[in-house]
């Protein structure tokens, strides 16, 4: 045990500090099949954008590839409701938001509903989750939490330790790693197999680096997306978010200009919360932040920028930080993936790398998520599994299919309340999913942060159809194969009335099969 904790230290150097249920009948586990580990990997909010082996236009992430390289690398990954709390619902039960129960994040989970890790602790797995949890209520199924408060903190974090609650010293990334580590090692019960849920609070807003990765990308400039200036003619709802960086991207809170001088303000509410940020930091912590970020604050005083000049700035500084927080999780991936292969359990373990969401890279000019477009609605999916197929696969998938493809892989009866479709098959290149023509979304949080109005859909391989409702009543429609960036809402145009009928018919077919009948608008 010396010898790994010694270890993990020498390994993180760029930081300055270092209820069962009884299985029923449908869910008895097969014997003959094997006991597949699964280790689920989850970043928050980490786009698809930044992940090389999607994307190799911002940042090169060798470690989270590794499992591409090894595994399926999913190209059409999507969720079902594009914000944490109800994505992580979604993943844990199978289910999709309305049936689960948690919609929106003013909701708690109901715990002692049917999830995966209930069904596979129930099946002689030990399980446990580490890192953030995000549902309001206390974890269930897990023989083992060791969980964040709420968002947490990336420095000097507040976890809740099986019921305890603790404050750690060091960067939120590096301890979940670690916290991970020491449960594979010498916690859990090394004679049953595991399924660990790893779920890192980063690159979750305000993207603050690690120290030691401050100084990457400072000389690089990052080229605007096409749409970065969108004027969302003839997207009513994409006019009324609040998630712009021009507008709604604070200084002091999300880009870090809390100067000693007292000069640059912000939103009130933001602008201490930032604040706050900077000074929960130990000594050590603040003189290396100070070291980096006053000598951007004296530039970004000396420039004056207004306007264009300053939304061009802000992009610059935002993209800087999201990448430098990518490449401390990518790190830490990478961590994990040794400990596995030194000790043998790559063999037979399940690895799993996502996101709870997509997220914007200032497309449309805008961060954060929740909208149905795609940079938000589509998610990085990679998976591992020992023997396996490898290459990528563009079957159309959602976050409802990890329970059933991790029940499935444990060999697990799934049951069939769940929404969701086993992606083994997938894994081991045998089949494609059968009955998967399109998929279905639904949004539900508004008013709220960032103001996106509710709205649901459905996605086929080439067309999406969304209709936003509540306080507006306003259809888009999308050929994704002549306009992958949504910037041209064709519905109502003459011609699409034909297509335009087969996906609300679609469309409502779905919502028949999930039970959302009351969604049905003609």
């Amino acid at each position: 045990m010396a010898q790994i904790k010694e270890k993990m230290l020498k390994t993180i150097s760029c930081s300055l500090v270092g209820a069962a249920v009884l299985p029923f009948a449908g869910c008895q586990k097969k014997a003959e099949e094997a006991r597949m580990n699964i280790l689920f990997i989850m970043c928050d909010d980490h786009s698809y954008q930044t992940i090389s082996a999607y994307d190799t236009r911002f940042i090169s992430t060798p470690n989270i590839d590794r499992i591409a390289n090894d595994g399926v690398r999913f190209a059409n990954s999507f969720v079902a409701n594009s914000l944490s709390g109800p994505s992580r619902a979604c993943m844990l039960t199978g289910k999709h938001s309305h049936t689960n129960g948690f919609t929106d994040n003013t909701r708690q989970f109901d715990g002692t509903q049917q999830t995966f890790p209930k069904l596979l602790q129930a099946n002689g797995y030990e399980t446990a989750v580490i890192g953030k949890w995000h549902l309001a209520t206390t974890p269930t199924g897990f023989d083992h939490w060791d969980i964040l408060i709420g968002q947490g903190y990336y420095y000097n974090p507040v976890f809740i330790s099986n019921g305890k609650e603790l404050q750690r010293q060091g960067y939120a990334t590096n301890i979940t790693t670690d916290l991970a580590i020491e449960w594979l090692d010498s916690i859990r019960n090394q004679e049953k197999p595991f399924c660990l849920l790893l779920h890192h609070k980063a690159p979750h807003r305000t993207w603050m680096p690690d120290t030691c990765d401050f100084d990457l990308f400072s000389d690089s400039t990052f080229p605007l997306p096409a749409n970065f200036y969108d004027n969302y003619e003839g997207r009513q709802a994409a006019a009324a978010q609040e998630m712009s960086i021009a507008r709604d991207m604070d200084l002091v809170y999300d880009l870090k200009l809390a100067d000693k001088e007292n000069e640059i303000h912000s939103s009130k509410e933001l602008e201490a919360m930032g604040r706050e940020l900077y000074a929960r930091m130990d000594s050590a912590q603040k003189a290396a932040w100070d070291a980096h970020y006053d000598k951007v604050i004296a530039d970004f005083k000396a420039r004056g920028l207004t306007g264009d000049a300053l939304t061009e700035w802000k992009y610059q500084q935002y993209m800087r930080d999201y990448l430098r927080v990518i490449t401390s999780i990518d790190r830490n991936v990478g961590r994990v993936l040794d400990y596995l292969e030194e000790k043998g359990l790559d063999k037979n373990t399940l690895v799993v790398y996502t996101s709870d969401q997509g997220f914007y890279m200032g497309e449309h000019g805008w961060f954060d998520k929740r909208f149905m477009y795609e940079e938000s609605f589509r998610t990085p999916l990679l998976m591992r599994l020992p023997g396996g197929a490898k290459g990528i696969n563009s079957e159309l998938v959602q976050n409802i299919d990890y329970a059933p493809t991790f029940l499935e892989a444990a060999g697990i009866e799934i049951p069939a309340d769940i929404q969701g479709e086993s992606l083994l098959p997938l894994l081991k290149g045998e089949a494609e999913l059968e009955g998967r023509d399109a998929l279905y979304y639904h949004y539900f949080e508004y008013p709220a942060e960032h103001m996106v109005k509710r709205h649901h859909g459905i996605r086929t391989d080439r067309y999406k159809l969304i209709h936003f409702y509540n306080d507006i009543d306003v259809w888009e429609l999308y050929d994704l194969q002549n306009d992958p960036n949504e910037m041209n809402n064709i519905y109502g145009q003459e011609g699409t009335e034909q297509l335009t009928q087969e996906l609300k018919q679609q469309l409502a077919e779905l919502q028949k099969r999930y039970g959302e009948e009351e969604y049905i608008t003609e």
